[in-house]
């Protein structure tokens, strides 16, 4: 199916059994969740979904199965996070043949390399694709930077190169895109605490974290923003905050995971060499999400609001 690059993504975890295989039951519990908040595509095999962790197969039946589960009613996204550009381009095709609507691309993995080296690595492979791409921009965690220079040079030679998830923490790059490019690149907010701003800011969507245990939350702030209700928008998403927080943090995974657990739509299994939360930070986490959890908010009929914008 075609994808429209707006609304609220979610960069879904995996989940695994106490045996260490995927959880292929509770993850249909989880996307059926995000379906029935209203989300707008299904992100697969990010950092959230321990990419790094996974067997060819595994991705391969995550897909499959997300495909099968959303059944037409949203676009299933694979991520791309490849050692090698044969690998990337391995990728989408097997992605392709497993029924993705579309790609979410990092640079190269491991190997830091230059400007010229990821604009080339980003060029084959979305010219041996049909699939619509976003490209991952995220120099803060994986060491490289996507430039707007680079982003022209793309833009000009691969067409289906749509999409930036804009993670580079400085909010006026949503402003300094949208000047450059216009409406030919798309921009999805990759960092959960600064996607209220991204989004008053212009951008056009929310490659969310914590909405894989805050479904509804996360879409209604996207919805009332769009919709111009601004006022109700911040009121959530400061109720919101300290659980965001748990997204920018280096066990993201573990945090989301234990909040998926109190919400009823996940468990805490994590894929060695992670190791689920102890002692005091375990504490420190429970604490946030349990606070969260209490008092969370009577939302409005967000599902019914006209977007203006």
């Amino acid at each position: 199916m075609s994808i429209q690059w707006k609304g609220v993504m979610p960069a879904v975890t995996t989940k695994f059994t106490n045996d260490d295989t995927l959880d292929l039951q509770m993850f249909e519990v989880n996307i059926k969740a995000q379906l029935e908040a209203g989300v707008d595509g299904i992100i697969l095999g990010g950092t959230l979904g321990e990419a790094s962790t996974l067997s060819d197969e595994e991705k391969r039946l995550l897909v499959k199965e997300a495909v099968r589960i959303v059944n037409g009613a949203v676009p299933v996204v694979m991520n791309i996070a490849e050692q090698t550009t044969k690998g990337a381009i391995e990728a989408a095709k097997k992605a392709k043949e497993d029924g993705a609507s579309a790609l979410m691309m990092l640079p190269p993995m491991r190997y830091k390399a230059d400007a010229r080296e990821t604009v080339e690595f980003f060029k084959q492979t979305a010219n041996s694709t049909d699939l619509p791409i976003m490209v991952y921009n995220n120099p803060v965690d994986y060491g490289i930077e996507v430039t707007l220079d680079m982003f022209e040079e793309l833009l000009s030679s691969c067409p289906n190169i749509q999409a930036v998830k804009e993670s580079t923490r400085d909010i006026s790059n949503v402003t300094r895109i949208k000047n450059r490019f216009g409406n030919r690149l798309a921009i999805l907010s990759g960092v959960d605490t600064l996607a209220l701003e991204s989004l008053v800011l212009g951008a056009d969507g929310w490659v969310a974290g914590l909405v894989c245990a805050f479904p509804a939350e996360t879409v209604a702030i996207y919805q009332l923003i769009k919709a111009g209700q601004y006022n109700e928008a911040v009121a959530i998403y400061r109720w919101f905050l300290p659980l965001l927080e748990l997204d920018i943090n280096a066990k993201l995974v573990q945090n989301i995971k234990l909040a998926e657990v109190a919400t009823g739509i996940g468990t805490e299994n994590v894929r060695a060499p992670r190791l689920p939360l102890i002692g005091e930070e375990r504490k420190q986490v429970l604490e946030i999400i349990e606070n969260g959890v209490k008092n969370r908010p009577t939302l409005p009929d967000y599902k019914s609001l006209e977007l203006a914008i």
